[in-house]
């Protein structure tokens, strides 16, 4: 079973296109996790006029934070293999097939893409400039290339990412660095997801980042302390199964 998982927020002028690219991908079995943040636009009425089974809408969330919604939206899911979205990109129409014959032997995958404007526009023929990244802990940490609505996993990686700390700065860069830290990840040349850039994006993964050098330097010395945490918490685990 697939599990699609998206995060929206007043994405009522893209969320259409983007879900018609999924759901013709999708088995009757598989579902999409719509959590929303509270939205104020049409979001939630346009996602509920496919009257789709398998699409399932969780409203009414106060978490002001991409991070906490994506969170939830994987915690509903009860998908084998689960897929990040968000809410104004667009699906190439093999990304789904492709994505789960690396995922028979990998726990986590992350495709590169191709990146547009508003109107649908080629800006970018490659998010990596057509280079495969490395997908070392050590590397990602200096410079995130776990991008979650290219990232597809299995159900496995849930058991250590879940809960989320409190304090990650995003979901995607968590769940890959856990990945990678303790199963196994690979980056795939295929671009297989029209990644928009409009201006109101939740993350700036392609521009430069306005954080202070001080914000910057702190999550990731976190993010360190809570792998390490997770790392001695299954170490725990294991004792106690095997005693």
């Amino acid at each position: 079973m697939i599990s699609v998982c998206i995060a929206t927020y007043n994405g009522g002028k893209y969320i259409r296109e983007q879900l018609e690219s999924i759901l013709h991908q999708l088995r009757k079995n598989d579902e999409v996790i719509v959590s929303d943040d509270s939205s104020t636009d049409n979001t939630l009425a346009i996602v509920a006029s496919f009257n789709d089974n398998r699409v399932k809408i969780f409203p009414n969330n106060e978490f002001h934070s991409p991070a906490l919604n994506f969170e939830h939206a994987i915690k509903m899911a009860k998908g084998d293999y689960i897929f990040l979205c968000d809410q104004d990109d667009v699906w190439k129409s093999d990304k789904v097939a492709l994505m789960l014959q690396y995922l028979k032997k990998y726990t986590l995958v992350v495709s590169d893409c191709t990146i547009i404007d508003k109107d649908g526009a080629l800006i970018r023929d490659s998010l990596w400039n057509n280079k495969i990244p490395r997908k070392d802990v050590f590397s990602n940490l200096i410079k995130n290339h776990y991008m979650g609505c290219c990232m597809a996993f299995r159900r496995e990686l849930l058991k250590v990412a879940l809960p989320f700390p409190s304090k990650i700065p995003m979901h995607d860069i968590w769940l890959g660095l856990n990945a990678a830290c303790f199963y196994s990840t690979l980056f795939i040349p295929e671009k297989l997801l029209h990644y928009r850039r409009h201006g109101d994006n939740a993350s700036p993964t392609t521009d430069n980042s306005t954080l202070s050098w001080n914000y910057r330097i702190s999550y990731r010395i976190y993010l360190i302390l809570q792998l390490l945490r997770r790392k001695y918490s299954l170490k725990l685990r294991s004792i106690s199964a095997n005693s």
